[in-house]
């Protein structure tokens, strides 16, 4: 029997418990009616703004549609990785918020302009759900060809009343709410598909550009330091246009000028305008954030990606889907799922990706340039692609990997960040705890070797989009299973990038597990599909313990397998067949090419397609075989 002094004193640290739980938990469920639908960025606004006073647990919508406008909204520059650096506006200013859900009860949030709908900055466990999100007026343009003519090099393209353009100095420039763009980037869609036509390679993009015919003295323009020649300034160095346009009649223009082969008629013709200006808008901005979840979502276009996640913890995107609406060929004009820096665990389940202008999902690090150092323990670096300026590339006492990528692939050492100080945005200064190597080079790279997370990519669909399926540069465990490939370039690819956009990373522990691939690669690139690839021309290992297990590969062409740089790798139960589905582009590959690797096991494996030889080995490994 307990004495009535123990009861009393349980029954008071019960008391106790119960109010710091209730201080804890405690906030107001919001609730919007579709009174404010015809502009809900104001209400919306107002109560998010006013929470630290008045604290939210969670916002409910009226089932509806609901339009929001940049006019009224929440303003604030962002530079935002693989993004344009841009002032944007939000009506769901997300920042330093805690332990909050977003239900829209099977709702429409309907966008306009240039518009971040949900921008999430230092907070934690935030949730969105039951939500679909749209634009009134979409970021890309698109039109059919009805007419080509050889002899003339022209093709007609037809155009509803969606795409409002003009033609100024006899280029066609289509007009948005507060957003223009140029023909810039394009791609062929075979409407009967619903997806990127077949070997649209040989047809696009449409040659917008040439070199200028003259120049002068530009030779004696310097810069002291590194210059990037994607940014906006020297993009358009030493480029005339090449095509030009004029109307036949009103939604009817002809194209003259383009060299490649001339769109095929029937197919629709996609464009969103040059790479340097035509990512501003992603659907979700979520960035040092513990604890995300998307659940029931689906977003139908954005300006960019439809969720970009930096240096976040702990992602959970479930039935989170990107598909085009209302009869557009395009969704999201670039990624559907990108993640950079993040750690934790990332997982995307039953997921349907379909129809971007970009990758289905791409994870990886950020390798920084050494561009000087300035002590013992600091050193200076340098953002090498314009649009992952402003990124940092860890916080305290994360582990920094010093890399040289023509020596090796790992680093040659480690070091513990003590603080970064941000100069500007492709500029910022490291002060690091231990005494900097000798080895260390101007020239060297660094990595954020805590910044990775747990990958699983489970029972999904991503297909019909352009570029690749899954883009992975991840050295923490992966899966990806029970999952269907069919996209226009590599399904599943798996590279270090250090010359372009300094994507980092090198896969390790990967599990590929019953997937099915039906006719990747279609758009007409001669590459696997399957892919481990680098950058730099050298036999390092970059890749270690992978396995491909139990897939299978339908597909029209030969090429399956393409494997460089890898120690330890096994290629067991897989079943690969020919699809018949489009006519062979490179019948002269094999099924499986490998070089520059070693202990590479093929185990119980059913070929049943056309190549004449399945496996291509380099000297080193003459004595693999297929099995």
């Amino acid at each position: 029997m307990l004495k009535l002094k123990n009861i009393l004193t349980i029954i008071l640290l019960l008391a106790s418990t119960l109010a710091i739980a209730q201080q804890v938990t405690v906030g107001e469920q919001v609730y919007f009616t579709t009174e404010i639908s015809e502009d809900a960025s104001p209400a919306v606004l107002e109560r998010v703004l006013s929470a630290n006073e008045k604290r939210i647990s969670k916002i409910l919508f009226e089932k509806g549609t609901y339009h929001f406008y940049p006019d009224k909204a929440y303003e604030v520059y962002s530079n935002i990785s693989n993004h344009d650096d841009v002032i944007v506006y939000t009506a769901f200013p997300l920042l330093g918020f805690k332990n909050i859900t977003i239900d829209g009860q099977g709702s429409t949030f309907i966008f306009h302009g240039r518009m971040v709908p949900f921008l999430i900055e230092n907070s934690e466990n935030i949730t969105v759900t039951n939500v679909s999100i749209d634009w009134e007026v979409p970021f890309h343009s698109e039109g059919i060809i009805v007419a080509n003519d050889e002899k003339n090099g022209t093709f007609d393209w037809k155009f509803t009343d969606e795409y409002p353009y003009e033609i100024r100095n006899k280029q066609l420039i289509f007009l948005k709410p507060y957003y223009e763009h140029t023909i810039g980037e394009t791609i062929l869609f075979d409407p009967e598909r619903k997806a990127v036509m077949f070997d649209t390679e040989a047809y696009t993009a449409i040659t917008t550009k040439s070199k200028t015919a003259l120049q002068n003295n530009v030779d004696k323009i310097t810069y002291k330091y590194k210059t990037d020649p994607l940014s906006k300034l020297h993009e358009s160095w030493g480029i005339e246009n090449n095509t030009w346009a004029e109307q036949l009649e009103p939604g009817l223009v002809r194209i003259h000028g383009h060299t490649k082969k001339l769109p095929p008629v029937g197919m629709v013709l996609t464009s969103k305008g040059n790479l340097s200006s035509n990512r501003m808008s992603p659907g979700f901005r979520v960035t040092y954030t513990d604890g995300f979840t998307a659940i029931n979502v689906n977003v139908h276009h954005a300006g960019g990606m439809a969720i970009i996640v930096e240096n976040s913890s702990d992602i959970l995107l479930d039935n989170f889907n990107v598909t085009a609406s209302n009869g557009r060929m395009v969704s999201t004009t670039a990624d559907a799922t990108h993640f950079i820096g993040c750690r934790g665990k990332v997982t995307l389940r039953n997921c349907t990706l379909k129809n971007m202008l970009d990758d289905g999902l791409n994870l990886h690090g950020v390798y920084q340039e050494i561009v000087d150092i300035k002590g013992d323990h600091v050193f200076g670096v340098r953002m090498g692609h314009f649009q992952q300026q402003g990124f940092t590339i860890g916080r305290e006492n994360d582990t920094l990997g010093i890399l040289r990528l023509s020596d090796s692939f790992f680093p040659n050492s480690k070091l513990t960040i003590k603080s970064i100080q941000k100069m500007n945005a492709r500029y910022q200064i490291i002060t690091v705890n231990e005494k900097l190597p000798s080895s260390i080079n101007v020239g060297d790279l660094v990595e954020n070797l805590d910044a990775y997370p747990e990958l699983l990519v489970e029972n999904c669909n991503i297909s019909n989009n352009r570029a690749r399926g899954i883009l992975l540069s991840n050295p923490k465990k992966t899966i990806i299973q029970n999952n269907t490939f069919s996209t226009e370039m590599e399904p599943i690819l798996i590279p270090v990038e250090s010359g372009h956009w300094f994507e980092a990373g090198n896969a390790a522990n990967v599990l590929i597990k019953n997937n099915v691939f039906k006719d990747g690669q279609h758009s007409g690139f001669n590459r696997g599909v399957i892919r481990f690839v680098t950058d730099d021309d050298n036999k390092n290992i970059a890749f270690t313990n992978i396995e491909i297990i139990d897939n299978t590969f339908n597909q029209f062409d030969n090429l399956i397998l393409e494997i460089a740089n890898t120690d330890g790798l096994l290629i067991k139960g897989n079943t690969i067949t020919n699809s018949g589905s489009f006519p062979m582009l490179f019948s002269e590959n094999s099924a499986i090419k490998i070089k520059t690797s070693k202990n590479i096991k093929l185990q119980k494996n059913n070929y049943r397609g056309k190549a004449k030889e399945i496996i291509e080995v380099d000297k080193e490994m003459l004595k693999l075989k297929f099995r």
